[in-house]
């Protein structure tokens, strides 16, 4: 499913080595949105204990890491590799696969894209599909619609209908937004 290059697998080992976590750690990588430019990706040690239900567990090379469920399907094929820039280096994932790999959840996408976010760019927003689970698109909110205290009303009244009113398949949006995060939030 995933492979690390061996300069990857390096640098993770070093970040391992100095973390304060007195029990065992692994390496959760979870795709968390999808932009112009990809997947955006969560890659973080966290502890034994942190581990989410439905993590799919993976020994890579000796090392423990665990996929987000969601996440899976999407990273099959993909390569961890870390690479060195004039500004420092950074992780990054050479992914072949597609952003949306359901009919469903690309129109959902499409929809948003042409439709919603053009509208809540006019408050300095934007909404994100995070995914499509059961009839349900489960979206986020982000820049200025993070944390508004209208975000329930633009849900409903706006965000919603367009989605449903234009994907057949499509019953419910859910708001996963974290309102309670970022620099300014009004929630």
């Amino acid at each position: 499913m995933l492979s690390i290059s061996p300069k990857a697998r390096e640098m993770l080992d070093q970040f391992a080595s100095q973390a304060d976590e007195a029990s065992e750690l692994c390496l959760r990588v979870e795709i968390i949105g999808r932009g112009p430019k990809g997947f955006q990706y969560d890659l973080q040690f966290i502890g034994t204990k942190d581990t989410k239900e439905d993590d799919i567990e993976l020994k890579i090379e000796g090392m423990r890491i665990l996929v987000a469920a969601r996440s899976a399907k999407y990273l099959e094929g993909t390569t961890l590799d870390y690479k060195e820039t004039l500004m420092g280096g950074g992780f990054s994932f050479d992914n072949p696969n597609p952003l949306w790999m359901d009919e469903l959840s690309e129109a959902v996408a499409e929809i948003i894209a042409s439709e919603v976010n053009p509208v809540v760019a006019s408050h300095g927003g934007h909404v994100d599909l995070i995914g499509v689970d059961e009839g349900k698109a489960i979206i986020a909110f982000g820049g200025g619609c993070q944390g508004c205290g209208m975000v329930d009303v633009t849900l409903k009244q706006g965000v919603e209908g367009m989605i449903i009113d234009n994907v057949p398949g499509i019953s419910e949006v859910v708001d996963a937004t974290d309102h309670a995060a970022g620099t300014n939030p009004f929630y």
